[in-house]
C-alpha cells in the first residue's frame, strides 16, 4: 500500500522501513499533553515507537507532529524548526503561569491600552530576545523540570535563552482580548511575550488561547482532528502517515 503523499512515479522507499515508519500531523485539541496525544496512538495503534516534534501546552490546540516508528529518528529536523501560532491574550490580568491555566497574581485596569499602543509594544517584541523560561514550564534545572518545583512552591534561577521573533501582529482588538499571529524560532514562550508586553503596558497581561498553524513546512491544513484520527483503521492510519524520506532527502 502506498503511504499517503508519494505519487506513482516517485522513488520507493528505503528498504526495511515499515508502513507505519514516518510522520503523522496531528490537530491536538485543548486538554489533553503532547505526551497523552503520543500514548494514545501508541496504545491505539499498537506502534511501541512514537513520539513528537514539538510540544504544545495542554490548553494549546493545533499542529502536533508526531513521529511514528523510525519517524522518531527525525525529532531534530521538527524540534528546531519555526512555528506560527495564532493566539489571543487578556490584558489586565497577571498569573504565576502566564496562561489562562495559572493563579492570579495581579489585577489591574486596562482601560487605557489604546490599539496604538499595543501594537507599539508588541512591536518592540520582533527580532532576537531573550527570554527567561517560565517555572510552569518543561525546562529542566539540575534535572528536574521546573514545573514540578512550581508545584512544590520554589522559584529557581532561569538562564535567558536567545530566541528570534519573525511576526508578533495584532490581527483583532477587542478590550481587553487581543488576537495576534505569532512567527518565530524554537523555544520561544508565547505566554511570555504575551506577559511581557503587559508589563510593558502597565496592566499586566497573560496568554488566553493559543493555537499552532505551522511548525517548519508543514501546515495545520494537513492535519487530521485525534479523535477522528483514532477511530481509524490501521491500514487507513498508514494511508495518513507522510513518509520519513520526504524528509530525509532534502
Amino acid at each position: 500500500m502506498r503511504p499517503r503523499g508519494m505519487a506513482s512515479g516517485a522513488p520507493a522507499p528505503p528498504r526495511g522501513l515499515e508502513p507505519y515508519d514516518g510522520v503523522l500531523v496531528v490537530d491536538k485539541p485543548a486538554g489533553p499533553t503532547s505526551h497523552d496525544v503520543v500514548d494514545r496512538i501508541r496504545r491505539t495503534f499498537q506502534i511501541r515507537k512514537v513520539g513528537h516534534g514539538g510540544t504544545l501546552d495542554p490548553q494549546a490546540t493545533g499542529l502536533l507532529i508526531v513521529l511514528v516508528g523510525r519517524g522518531t529518528k527525525l525529532s531534530s529536523l521538527f524540534l528546531g524548526s519555526d512555528k506560527t501560532y495564532e493566539g489571543t491574550l487578556r490584558l489586565g490580568v497577571a498569573t504565576d503561569s502566564q496562561d489562562a491555566q495559572g493563579r492570579v497574581t495581579a489585577e489591574r485596569d486596562p482601560s487605557g491600552v489604546t490599539r496604538d499602543r499595543l501594537e507599539a509594544e508588541m512591536a518592540r517584541f520582533r527580532g532576537d530576545l531573550y527570554q527567561t523560561p517560565p517555572m510552569v514550564s518543561a525546562v529542566k534545572v539540575d534535572g528536574v523540570p521546573l514545573y514540578k518545583r512550581a508545584r512544590r512552591g520554589q522559584t529557581v534561577k532561569r538562564e535567558p535563552r536567545l530566541v528570534h521573533v519573525y511576526a508578533f501582529d495584532l490581527t483583532d482588538f477587542r478590550p481587553p482580548y487581543a488576537d495576534f499571529v505569532l512567527r518565530c524560532s524554537k523555544g520561544t514562550y508565547a505566554r511570555t511575550l504575551c506577559a511581557d508586553v503587559g508589563e510593558a503596558l502597565g496592566c499586566g497581561a497573560h496568554l488566553h488561547a493559543l493555537r499552532r498553524t505551522r511548525s517548519g513546512d508543514i501546515d495545520i491544513a494537513a492535519a487530521v482532528p485525534l479523535d477522528a484520527l483514532l477511530e481509524l483503521s490501521r491500514e487507513a492510519l498508514y494511508e495518513r502517515i507522510l513518509p520519513m524520506h520526504r524528509f530525509t532527502r532534502r
